[in-house]
């Protein structure tokens, strides 16, 4: 599967919302071919029974107790790090909520569903780009995101246009974000042309995949890839157990994007399916 082999037990990876599901999956991925890990959990006894179990296979990572959606759990994680380890090398933001079942649809928990899955994950990047190595292999966010958040999924040529300005920037996309909370908290989203299915999530990926090609940009050519990853329709319990493939399937992709050959590495990129090498710019 990897025709190089350029990590080693120094390359340091950062997995977020690791105890369960992709998460997880990607973190025993990344152990198995040697990589030095952190799993990251916002509930500390849940996050210590999935280091627990890895530690039985042989698979020894790191553990440290993060909530994304909390700027001074943030804080305390980051200096965490600073005072255990040199330097990062990779940085994988999976961790993320959806109130919403599969066939239902409500913006009742917006606020928290925002605040975790873009703001949660641009403020911990922003937090850790200081300590990025920097190395002639590249270091490497993967932003874990969906399909949902495309946006072809916005019907409102007004809003669309925020997103398609081709010189976007971080304040364009959190004046698109606040468009959105201000019609949820007008309860006039459903006429505003926002995306149909799991509308609140929807919206925080079109802001992810949005900050990950401003990201990709900022960094073009300083030796930080940026990308975004939509692991499709997987079976974890953001799905209820539904999908149509595992969340090691998922995590198996995840890994070998992760450790493309530096001469291979792209940036601004937006990866779909099992198929890693399909992909699209936004």
């Amino acid at each position: 599967m990897f025709e190089c082999r350029w990590w080693s037990k120094e390359t340091i990876a950062i997995v977020t919302g690791a105890n369960k599901g992709i998460g997880f999956a990607l973190v025993k991925r990344l152990a198995e071919l040697g990589l030095t890990v952190i799993l990251t959990a916002r509930d500390v006894e849940r996050g210590q029974r999935a280091v627990e179990s890895l530690s039985e296979k042989g698979l020894p990572v790191n553990f440290f107790q993060l909530d994304v959606s909390d700027p001074s759990s943030i804080e305390a994680f980051v200096s965490w790090f600073k005072s255990n380890f040199a330097a990062l090398d990779i940085l994988v933001n999976n961790a993320g909520v959806s109130f919403n079942d599969i066939y239902k649809n409500t913006v009742e928990h917006a606020e928290t569903v925002i605040r975790t899955n873009f703001y949660g994950a641009k403020l911990l990047t922003e937090s850790l780009l200081p300590l990025f190595r920097r190395s002639p292999s590249k270091s490497r966010i993967l932003n874990i995101s969906s399909r949902l958040g495309t946006l072809s999924k916005v019907r409102n040529p007004n809003i669309k246009s925020i997103l398609e300005d081709e010189e976007l920037s971080e304040e364009q996309i959190e004046r698109f974000v606040g468009l959105f909370l201000q019609s949820v908290k007008n309860g006039t989203w459903k006429s505003q042309g926002w995306p149909e299915i799991w509308t609140d999530y929807a919206v925080s990926k079109l802001a992810l995949n949005a900050y990950t090609m401003v990201l990709a940009k900022r960094y073009e050519g300083e030796g930080i890839s940026v990308n975004s990853y939509c692991p499709g329709f997987t079976q974890t319990s953001m799905t209820q157990g539904q999908g149509s493939h595992t969340a090691d399937e998922a995590a198996d992709v995840g890994a070998r994007l992760l450790l493309l050959h530096p001469q291979q590495l792209p940036t601004a990129k937006f990866y779909i399916g099992l198929d890693p090498f399909v992909k699209s710019n936004l």
